[in-house]
């Protein structure tokens, strides 16, 4: 049994990552949760038991890691900077949710059901990959090692969960003020398109109103006018398929959609591989199922959506074809629950792995 400390136990995946540990059933002792001064004396609920949350401090840190065996973070990667080498000096494995440690050349980024090889007791600092990049990692691998996928271009579709619950409120919040608008003004009674404009409201969270809106940016702009979170996608991927000559581009957009994130996904690869082929390989997946019935009377078997994918620990996959643009194209529709297994459920994994492994 282990004593696992959750860093940012307070948060969205912080949260998830204690439900992950439960609904697993993790040989868990003792959780100690931490959380910044802004949590002070609030309580997280592990196996029907009551945790009083640590103020995250270097002296709590010292003075609680000499019980703790295991530690998840998500807390941001200035958090994770400073605190994350304190628990490792204490041969303590920390599983690093942020972008901190990533792109590290001796830090592990794992996703378990690809790269599980690059974990080992000498290295006490795992990252847990972006969370767009998990999934689309997971269906992908199992075709590179195959067919060697030379190109990728993906767009993704993220919920605002992945800016956190902040975001969430802010969608919440202005989606109400929006539909008090037009209730009020009528304009859905009237069917005078002409009339029917959306008032913008002032966001605090998101560069940009997100009800009823997209917005083409996530995180910050870079110089070669990619975002953080589009270039993340593209180093995280080559890293974790150990493979630098893929050529990769990304665009990522922020959707009206509380959870679960989505991804159209092209690739181009060096042996042409059918899409019978495809579905063979993917259908052999435990943790990717494919929901590809576009003919089907059923709705729910023709493709995923987020809503499907919402609390479940499985990534789906639909909407497999050939991409008409090159020889050796396919193109995919991949959805999963960004706060699963595009964060809390594979941090678990990776424990998971580590403790099949007899790392830990």
């Amino acid at each position: 049994m282990y004593n696992i400390s959750v860093v940012g136990a307070t948060g969205a995946v912080g949260q998830e990552m204690l439900h992950m540990l439960e609904l697993r059933n993790f040989p868990v002792n003792k959780i100690y949760p931490f959380a910044s001064s802004r949590s002070k004396g609030k309580k997280v609920l592990f196996k029907d038991k009551e945790y009083e949350i640590i103020e995250l401090t270097k002296e709590n840190v010292k003075k609680y890691s000499k019980d703790i065996h295991l530690v998840l973070f998500s807390a941001g990667a200035s958090v994770s900077k400073e605190f994350a080498p304190i628990f490792a000096e204490e041969n303590i494995f920390v599983v690093d949710n942020s972008s901190a440690w990533r792109m590290q050349p001796e830090i592990p980024l794992v996703v378990p059901e690809v790269n599980p090889h690059t974990l080992s007791k000498d290295k006490k600092i795992i990252a847990n990959p972006n969370c767009s990049t998990i999934q689309m990692v997971v269906v992908l691998a199992p075709i590179h090692k195959v067919a060697k996928i030379k190109r990728i271009v993906v767009s993704t579709y993220q919920s605002v969960s992945g800016a956190g619950g902040k975001a969430m409120i802010e969608l919440f919040e202005e989606t109400k003020k929006v539909l008090s608008q037009l209730e009020k003004e009528k304009t859905l009674m009237s069917h005078n398109i002409k009339s029917f404009v959306i008032e913008k409201t002032q966001p605090f969270v998101l560069p940009k109103q997100i009800a009823f809106n997209l917005i083409p940016q996530i995180d910050i702009f870079l110089q070669n006018l990619y975002t953080k979170e589009e270039m993340k996608m593209v180093n995280e991927t080559r890293k974790i398929l150990e493979d630098e000559n893929i050529k990769i581009s990304a665009q990522c957009v922020r959707v009206p959609v509380f959870r679960s994130h989505s991804e159209s996904v092209w690739i181009e690869t060096e042996k042409k591989i059918s899409v019978d082929e495809t579905k063979d390989i993917l259908s052999s997946l435990k943790s990717v199922k494919i929901i590809d019935d576009p003919f089907n009377t059923d709705p729910n078997l023709r493709y995923p959506t987020p809503i499907d994918a919402s609390q479940q620990q499985i990534t789906y996959v639909g909407r497999i074809r050939e991409d008409l643009s090159c020889d050796n194209g396919l193109v995919f529709w991949i959805v999963s629950d960004n706060l699963l297994k595009g964060a809390a459920l594979n941090a678990v994994e990776i424990l998971e792995e580590m403790l099949k492994r007899d790392i830990i």
